[in-house]
């Protein structure tokens, strides 16, 4: 067989005018930089390749030099369509500049994408990205005036409307692994993700291109195993052996083996944060944490999130995952962001996708740079500069709920408190909640009209996301509603029952999160709304282990539905809860007690299919109708179309 280690200046040769080169990586993780600063150096020679197009997932890029940015030189890049650019400023600048031929569509979609173009399909169905700005009811994606050809394509099947990716053939894919034999076998184990590296090779390899993959060291032929193989040979084409300053693990990281799942790292006792704004907004987005649930945390000020979880001891009763693949663990920030120290599983960026988009996200916590009374968030365009949606599209339209956070204001913003008190000591230059967003990474009426529940924190107050548009909330103790939120925005919310932030945010000892979480008295579980004769009981983060806890459960049930004094309707929400599988028939018991004594109609949803099954199965041996549903809105949809009133 063909020995496919080459020298760079080799590999980088076998680039012509006008190919469309797909980068792989993410900020810094499995980006080839040694191949990239190659293409850059043959440019600058020898004025060759030119007018390439490239395509990118996650910004393979630093926000200063590397990566990417390498590449950009008037002549050398005619196009390019990728799904984050902010760490690509140079890249970014070009096409705001319309100086290239530039697009920005979701991240996930693009690395989806890989997949369908490997297989030799048209393009790639999707609803992601519906009436934001890459549907071709507005932009269609495109980041200029000159980039003119459309990529999506609006479309109805079944009577429902999805976005149709077009399929982008691929001429060179440049791949990054750690080990490869002579044969072209890559190998990842001392990488931090898997990224998508093994569709970008087929991608290109079916499209009849090539493939050229950066190590950092060569094996015997046939001494890899071949289920730590993730690309395999007859993918590649040619194999380059990376300097050792070019092949880190991540931008910041030279290496760190808790981030490849190698070894389990002693993490020790986390540092709190210091009592800032941003501690405030993460404390309480905090909150809102669902107990054993599935969480993404944005970049930037959603990180803050982690910490406080850490903090307050509750990052073991969920489970964060990053858009590239990690899911489990505790996410870096920065140029490490990405990896994560004691992941639980590591998967394909792809693969993590399908888990978004199929809405195996119980709560999502991003970003908010801008927002207008309709709801509509803009993390991706502001006047002279391009950050790209990145996975925030995907990640905002498919989790189950939402917390956008970020400052009331931006730009020299300065909060004090005193006596558990917040006041503003310096206001932002730039408003925040404005007439109308730039740019429509999420349209929170298409939100709203799917009954999604999304909140807006800041520092000094919290909105949720209505029929009618943004609904005043909270408040911080201290903050005067007229000047202090009203008087910085630029429209004026709804505002019904405004209710006081908890004070604890602003204090300095631990929130006790953990207690609040997961030790909820089952009086503040019950909820009667009147009108509707609906009974709300959120049993999120119930542990149901000894007869005791059975009893005290079965006492405070009906506690409650005796003071009420008539039947009524229940939706009950079983997210979380743990029962004891001693316990699970006496607890069955019990329900079926509660519902043939006070309710009219009964509805449960869960997201955890065992627990709908094995709950289900439990009310049914009791001659009791299990309706138990995934959501809370299907829950409530059953209610109202059986209630008796």
């Amino acid at each position: 067989m063909v020995d496919k280690v080459v020298r760079l200046e080799d590999a980088i040769a076998t680039i012509d005018d006008g190919d469309t080169v797909c980068v792989s990586g993410f900020v810094g993780i499995g980006t080839p930089e040694g191949l990239v600063r190659g293409l850059q150096d043959r440019f600058l020679a020898h004025a060759a390749p030119k007018d390439i197009s490239l395509l990118f997932a996650a910004a393979p890029g630093d926000g200063k030099d590397r990566g990417l940015n390498r590449l950009a030189i008037p002549g050398l890049v005619k196009r390019a369509i990728g799904g984050h650019w902010s760490l690509v400023p140079k890249l970014g600048a070009m096409a705001m500049n319309n100086e290239i031929e530039a697009y920005n569509l979701p991240l996930g979609c693009i690395s989806q994408l890989y997949r369908d173009i490997g297989a030799g399909k048209p393009g790639m169905f999707s609803k992601v990205g519906l009436h934001t700005f890459v549907d071709p009811r507005q932009s269609g994606g495109a980041i200029n005036d000159c980039t003119t050809k459309p990529l999506v394509e609006l479309m109805e099947l079944a009577g429902e409307e999805w976005l149709f990716y077009h399929a982008v053939p691929v001429d060179v894919a440049l791949i990054r692994g750690t080990t490869a034999d002579r044969h072209g076998n890559i190998t990842m184990e001392r990488e931090a993700l898997t990224l998508d590296m093994l569709p970008i090779a087929i991608a290109a390899k079916n499209s009849g291109g090539l493939v050229i993959a950066q190590v950092e060291r060569i094996a015997a032929n046939g001494s890899l195993d071949p289920k730590q193989v993730i690309v395999p040979g007859n993918l590649v084409d040619c194999v380059v052996v990376a300097e050792r300053d070019e092949h880190h693990q991540t931008y910041k990281t030279p290496y760190e083996h808790a981030f490849t799942g190698r070894m389990k790292a002693d993490v020790g006792q986390p540092v709190p944060m210091d009592l800032t704004e941003r501690k405030i907004i993460a404390r309480r987005a905090a909150m809102e944490l669902p107990v054993n649930g599935v969480v993404n945390l944005g970049i930037g000020m959603p990180e803050g999130v982690s910490a406080v979880a850490n903090e307050e001891g509750v990052i073991d009763n969920i489970t964060l995952t990053t858009e590239a693949g990690v899911l489990g663990g505790v996410p870096q920030s920065g140029l490490d962001f990405g990896a994560a120290i004691n992941a639980n599983a590591i998967i394909q960026t792809n693969q993590q996708f399908d888990f978004y988009d199929g809405g195996g996200l119980d709560l999502a916590c991003l970003g908010m740079a801008e927002t207008d009374a309709t709801g509509n968030v803009n993390v991706s365009r502001f006047k002279d500069r391009f950050a790209g949606a990145g996975g925030f599209i995907n990640i905002s339209q498919n989790a189950r709920k939402v917390v956008f956070v970020g400052t009331f204001t931006a730009g020299g913003l300065k909060v004090a408190i005193n006596d558990g008190k917040m006041s503003i000591a310096q206001e932002g230059r730039s408003r925040k909640f404005i007439n109308q967003v730039e740019q429509i990474t999420f349209n929170g009426a298409y939100a709203a009209s799917q009954g999604k529940e999304v909140l807006y924190v800041t520092e000094r107050c919290v909105f949720k996301l209505g029929e009618s548009g943004q609904e005043l909330i909270e408040v911080a103790p201290g903050i005067d509603i007229e000047k202090d939120i009203l008087g910085q925005m630029d429209f004026k919310p709804v505002i019904n029952d405004v209710k006081e932030m908890d004070p604890s945010i602003l204090g300095e000892a631990p929130m006790k999160l953990r207690t609040r979480l997961l030790a909820i008295p089952n009086s503040d579980r019950l909820f009667h709304d009147k009108q509707q004769n609906i009974v709300f009981v959120n049993l999120s983060g119930l542990t149901i282990e000894t007869e005791e806890d059975v009893r005290i459960f079965e006492h405070d049930m009906n506690s409650f539905f005796q003071q009420i004094g008539q039947k009524v309707n229940l939706v009950s929400n079983y997210d979380g809860i743990s029962i004891s599988p001693k316990m699970a028939a006496k607890f069955a018991n019990v329900l079926g007690q509660l519902e043939y004594d006070y309710y009219l109609t009964a509805t449960r949803y869960t997201t955890s299919a065992f627990l709908r099954q094995k709950l289900g199965q439990d009310l049914k041996n009791r001659s009791i109708s299990p309706h138990i549903f995934e959501t809370r809105q299907e829950a409530a949809a059953y209610i109202a179309a059986n209630r008796s009133d």
